[in-house]
């Protein structure tokens, strides 16, 4: 286990900037840097990074904490992993051996019972009872590397072999049942998957968390479902992960574009013949987290759905998810009808790299998807197709899209193209009009400003924390209260106080980083003296003064006792005298 020390060595020795602008451009205005923020959907630069204090804060969502925050949230690993990335980056030896150990408890159990059915699985398939899935798989062209590193497995038709090596491993029908790997029924307790190739899921940073069951055997799909999935667990929601992303975030990184698809066999046979930089969305509908995890991979994306109809609308909804995180897509579309693997089993591997090479933009896709059905010599139809794609460019920025759009749009339509941009135009001022930004500002009382300036100087400054350890004030507000404590003992503890430091102290605290970053936030001016601290102090003393005011006030009316009263009366007439001296004070 490392030390608070080692930790913190680890964290200096690196700039942030360096590290958060080699996942998102960074831009410098005055002494911070500024990016459009990766943990929320953004299209204004609202995540500023701070060099002089190594922190980063949005002003928006929120989102804060140092460069191993940033390395957690953003790679949705554990603290310790994020350590460990750190250390490599900067070529720190370190051994901290299986960083799996780190996982929160409650969800310990369900990452064993899938690491143990995978292994069960994988075995499964190199074994004689896995030789008619092995060619199966071999004659849909996929080799035994392949098998291999995708972990795929077969689970044999006993009704309860898994189940029962789960129970040998002491996992509990509760957990099992949770698990999503075993059912309760009439005889007992069983397993769900039964004599199917097993196509394990994984989460983003490359832990099985699911599986993908699919028959092989030429059973009767109008009687068996040709694929079972995991159901939604606490560890598995299929809404929020993507297939490979784990092994893709690399390569998409690198060669600076992610390819999205819709299904595991689609994928994998796109990695086969190279493309490595590929994910999946397994059949689902795209959604706002899943474009959240795109945005992270890389700056351009590539979707290559289905070319049937379904994947056409597919298509459609994700590049718009995308689009409203200001990431606009291109697009392939493939012929006949075909699905990405179907494509490269029928025409090869060059053909369709060269697909992706060469894709379509967005605009052109939406221009072909909205002429679908449309008889342009019918004047309704007309209408249409020049009013939904004028709505479609009104809500774009890129000046050159939409001249080179309304050209061909005029061309289409055989409508003049002056008349086109006044449409445009009429339409961006109708949309304006509709928008209304309503702030509400919320009044902040004397106590509470006060309390963030005391805590805004105690993070910059140790004088600060001494005048506050001295003086023995009461904080109103128990979350400032807490923080307050916390940097106090961070002081006595190291001596010196580093905002960046100090909050590896709350790793597993949300609340409180975000906190620090609202006080950060107030970036009040750097020339304050002892006497700004000293304000604060005396505002809250007056809190503390008539709050205890008000408590001796109350006990002394609701005490019957002689002696209590008389002491209580002495310690009111003590407070007014110290409330009168914070005033002469103030």
């Amino acid at each position: 286990m490392l030390t608070n020390e080692q930790i913190n060595n680890i964290r200096s020795s690196v700039n942030i900037v360096d590290i958060v602008s080699s996942y998102i451009p960074l831009t410098k205005k005055g002494k911070n840097y500024f990016g459009v923020c990766p943990f929320h959907p953004d299209s204004d630069p609202s995540f500023c990074v701070s060099e002089q204090k190594q922190i980063y804060t949005c002003f928006s969502c929120k989102a804060t904490g140092n460069v191993l925050h940033f390395i957690m949230n953003y790679e949705n690993i554990n603290f310790m992993d994020a350590v460990k990335i750190i250390a490599d980056k900067a070529n720190i030896d370190i051994n901290i051996g299986d960083t799996s150990r780190y996982l929160p408890d409650k969800n310990k159990k369900l990452f064993e019972i899938y690491d143990v059915a995978s292994k069960f699985y994988q075995n499964n398939i190199n074994t004689i009872n896995g030789i008619k899935a092995r060619d199966y798989l071999h004659d849909r062209g996929f080799d035994d590397n392949i098998i291999k590193e995708f972990m795929i497995g077969l689970s044999l038709p006993n009704h309860d072999l898994l189940t029962k090596i789960l129970i040998n491993n002491k996992n509990s029908y509760e957990d099992m049942i949770k698990s999503g790997l075993v059912v309760k029924n009439n005889y007992g307790y069983s397993d769900i998957y039964n004599n199917r190739i097993m196509f394990p899921i994984w989460d983003i940073t490359g832990k099985v968390v699911g599986f993908s069951g699919r028959i092989f055997n030429g059973e009767d799909t109008n009687k068996y479902a040709k694929y079972i999935n995991t159901k939604e667990t606490p560890i598995f929601k299929k809404g929020e992960l993507l297939y490979n992303y784990h092994r893709a975030k690399n390569a998409c990184r690198q060669k600076n574009f992610t390819v999205i698809v819709e299904g595991q066999l689609d994928l994998i046979r796109a990695y086969s013949i190279g493309l490595s930089n590929i994910v999946a969305t397994m059949g689902t509908a795209f959604t706002k987290e899943h474009a959240m995890l795109v945005k992270r991979l890389a700056k351009d994306v590539v979707i290559c759905f289905d070319g049937d109809s379904a994947g056409e609308k597919a298509t459609l909804a994700c590049g718009n998810e995308l689009e409203n995180l200001g990431i606009t897509p291109k697009i392939v579309r493939l012929e006949e009808s075909l699905d990405p693997d179907e494509y490269i089993r029928k025409f090869g591997k060059d053909r369709f790299l060269e697909k992706i090479d060469n894709p379509i933009s967005f605009m052109d896709f939406k221009l072909s998807f909205y002429k679908n059905n449309k008889n342009l010599n019918d004047n309704n139809d007309i209408a249409k197709y020049v009013n939904t794609i004028i709505d479609e460019l009104s809500r774009i920025d890129d000046d050159v899209l939409k001249e080179l759009t309304l050209k061909k749009l005029s061309l289409e339509s055989r409508l003049d193209i002056d008349f086109l941009r006044n449409s445009l135009n009429n339409k961006k001022v109708l949309v304006k009009r509709d928008v209304k930004i309503v702030t509400q500002q919320i009044k902040e009382n004397k106590y509470e400003l006060a309390t963030k300036y005391l805590i805004y100087y105690m993070l910059k400054d140790k004088k600060a924390i001494k005048i506050y350890n001295s003086s023995k004030v009461f904080i109103p507000n128990e979350k400032y209260r807490l923080l307050a404590k916390e940097i106090s003992c961070f002081y006595l503890n190291n001596g010196f106080i580093k905002v960046a430091d100090l909050m590896n102290s709350f790793v597993n605290d949300d609340d409180i980083i975000k906190l620090i970053g609202e006080i950060e936030k107030l970036d009040l001016r750097d020339d304050y003296d002892v006497n700004k601290i000293n304000d604060c102090i005396n505002v809250l003393k007056q809190y503390t003064v008539n709050y205890e005011t008000k408590n001796l006030d109350q006990k002394l009316h609701n005490t019957d006792s002689y002696d209590e009263k008389i002491a209580l009366a002495q310690r009111l007439l003590d407070l007014k005298k110290e409330q009168s001296k914070v005033m002469e004070e103030k």
